[in-house]
This record gives structure tokens, sequence and C-alpha cells, in this order.
């Protein structure tokens, strides 16, 4: 997955999201991990809106536009720079881009360690909030600047295992949680992040299970940073 910006402002945009998102993995304060005092993440969670899942209906990955799209304009596509960001020994094909390998040190899902190798399928970018699950929570009725904006910002995307990405499928926090249990509350604190920083709803299952996974751990902090809510105007979606 890719990443977000345009024009003079851009550019400082696009170092705080490229280099924002070490953030993600390494703090907690404006990434999607670490833990402290305030207990932000459990307020923001108790603080989100909720309605019922909407239909399915019409949903498409092109309706955020093209996969990866390089929304920060800085040369590189979304998944390369979450990979640059969340690997360990990264090594490049032609330049400093495109990501020929690297170690997933440890993958926050599983807890095991990863040999991420291009072409094949070991490790997955994943979308912390599921497109699939956005488009029932409110996404279905935005402008596509925004569903674009939401695909590729790096608040709400990690690398991840392949395998266990894949049995999350587009399922919430009702319905699955990273087997590492060590992770859950970050996880869930990211997710929370990402709903509150686009308006999305939950359900009423979704926030139940948010708050439980959060009371382990009440001084949680809520992630923040990635990239604007909307998409460069060149950018279309379906």
């Amino acid at each position: 997955m890719a990443r977000l910006k345009g024009g003079a402002v851009i550019a400082v945009v696009m170092v705080f999201a490229v280099g924002g998102c070490k953030d993600l993995q390494d703090k907690g304060s404006s990434g999607a991990q670490g833990s402290g005092g305030g207990g932000a993440a459990l307020a923001a969670a108790d603080a989100l809106p909720v309605k019922g899942r909407a239909p399915k209906t019409g949903y498409s990955r092109e309706k955020f536009g093209s996969a990866w799209a390089d929304t920060d304009s800085n040369s590189c596509d979304t998944r390369d720079d979450i990979l640059k960001r969340d690997l360990k020994d990264v090594k490049f094909t032609d330049g400093d881009c495109k990501v020929s390998s690297g170690v997933l040190r440890p993958d926050p899902y599983s807890g095991k360690e990863i040999t991420y190798t291009r072409g094949r399928s070991l490790v997955d970018i994943d979308h912390l909030v599921a497109l699939s699950d956005a488009w029932q929570k409110g996404a279905k009725y935005w402008d596509a600047s925004k569903r674009i904006a939401l695909a590729n910002d790096p608040l709400n995307l990690l690398a991840v295992d392949a395998s266990a990405n894949r049995g999350k499928g587009d399922g919430d926090t009702a319905t699955w949680l990273p087997p590492d249990k060590a992770y859950r509350c970050t996880y869930v604190a990211a997710q929370v992040a990402v709903k509150k920083k686009y308006g999305l709803w939950v359900t009423a299952a979704e926030k139940a299970a948010m708050k439980k996974v959060l009371a382990d751990c009440p001084g949680e902090k809520l992630p923040s940073g990635g990239n604007p809510t909307k998409a460069p105007s060149r950018f279309k979606a379906r």
C-alpha cells in the first residue's frame, strides 16, 4: 500500500507522513504502537458514533482509487513506503524506493519474524480499518478524494504476516483481533484513531469489543499523524 500530498506544503506533509510512519511501529504518541498515560484511546473509542452496518452493496476496491497511489508525491508508491517504514534490514532495487527485501521483526499480528522478498506473498500491507468495513460504516457516502486518502494513509497501514491478514479479511474488532495478545491494545487504538480521524462509525458490538480490549490498557495513547483526509485532485476513483 502507498502515500499522499501536493505542493510546497506537500513536501512538509510528505516528510511527516513517511518520517512519522516509522513512529507507527516504534512509538506510541504518533504511531500505531505503544502505550502511555492519559487513556486517550479508551476515551476516543467511547466517543465514536454507533450505527448499524450499512449494506455492502456497491463496494469495490476501485471505489478507493488505484492500489498504492503515490498520494504524498514522493515518487514511491504507498506499498513501498510502508515496507520501507516497517521492515528492518531493508534492501532496494534501483535507488531507495522499490523495496526488494527486508525482515518483519517481529510481525505485529503473530509475533513471528518474517522475511520479505519481493514477488513472494509472505508480507501484506494491511488496512487496519478494512476498506470494505469503512464502506459499510460511512465511506460509501464520501467523495472519491476522501476514500483515496483513507486507502493510502500511513495511519491506516501496517506491514503484517500475509496469512494472518487474510484470516482477518474485512473484520472489525468485534470479529477479529491479532493472534498476538500483546499487540491487541495497540491494534485497537490504531483502529479507533483511524475511525475518529475519518468520521467513521462503529457498530454497538464493535464499540463494546474495543472498550473491552482497551480496558486492559487504560493508559493506551491514541495514535495520530498520517496524511490529510483529502487526496490531491489528480487522483481519481471509479
